[in-house]
């Protein structure tokens, strides 16, 4: 039956999710339940892609990216496709209406990875668009069920809390970034002499972004609001161990939130999105 397909299609998107990243795992289990599947399938999606260019070493990357997006767009166009991802993905795209220029640019901050290990302001700005703030905007095309005018209204808060995600991400990961693929994703920033003010400059921009994402947040939709309030906690709470770290700190370990604080967090966040308690 087609529709076991389909299941089992979405299913493979969960498995991924949960393999790759606990904390999105928690967030996507507190949305709604219509929403749980196709955030699913984008989180496989992007997991993916994210996969070809930071670990097939031994493999062409260049050509495997090229194929993912040219089956990417075919499963999209014949509603169908043999990889249970792409699959998932199409489904979402096609049911939704996702604007597929999201996907070529997140495709083309992928690709940067390939080539460019250094940024300047401006290629910073473009990756962080595709690879961060577009994957919000998928994700906001499924909040809102396809609404262009809710969509629109959103866009501009689901940019900036993808945005903080990634920069956060960028601080966490900056030395297997760094001595295991040779990136500084920040621009201006050396990693052997990455300094205070540095991080500090970094720091400012992520609390922005966040403060600009939490409006935006707290006006989702009711399905969407407490899983995406409960990943901005996560990271929030992730971004206060990195504010607390030196710079060396951050240059010889990843700074993790514990599982059981995570646990906690679920509990707090729910206190106090139900009952409005600090």
């Amino acid at each position: 039956m087609k529709s076991l397909y389909d299941q089992t299609c979405r299913e493979c998107s969960q498995l991924i999710t949960q393999r790759y990243s606990t904390s999105f795992s928690m967030g996507i289990r507190a949305f709604g339940k219509s929403l749980r599947a196709p955030i699913y399938a984008i989180y496989g999606y992007v997991r993916f892609a994210d996969e070809i260019v930071d670990t097939f070493h031994d493999h062409d990357r260049a050509n495997l990216l090229e194929q993912f997006r040219d089956d990417t767009y075919r499963a999209i166009r014949d509603g169908i496709s043999l990889n249970p991802v792409l699959h998932a993905f199409q489904e979402v795209v096609n049911t939704y209406q996702m604007d597929t220029g999201l996907i070529d640019a997140f495709l083309d901050s992928m690709a940067m990875d390939l080539g460019q290990d250094r940024h300047g302001r401006k290629s910073f700005d473009d990756y962080i668009y595709g690879s961060a703030e577009v994957v919000g905007l998928m994700c906001l095309t499924v909040f809102v069920k396809g609404d262009k005018e809710e969509y629109h209204r959103l866009e501009a808060s689901a940019k900036r809390l993808g945005a903080a995600f990634q920069k956060v991400n960028f601080l966490r990961d900056m030395q297997s970034d760094f001595e295991e693929r040779g990136r500084i994703y920040f621009p201006g920033v050396d990693f052997t002499s990455f300094s205070q003010a540095d991080k500090r400059r970094i720091e400012k921009e992520v609390e922005e972004d966040f403060q600009e994402a939490l409006t935006g947040i707290l006006a989702l939709p009711a399905e969407a609001r407490f899983g995406v309030f409960l990943a901005y906690r996560f990271y929030t709470k992730l971004f206060e161990g990195i504010r607390r770290s030196t710079p060396e700190q951050i240059k010889e370990s990843r700074i993790r939130v514990p599982n059981w604080r995570k646990a906690m967090l679920v509990c707090s966040t729910y206190l106090q999105m139900r009952f409005g308690l600090n």
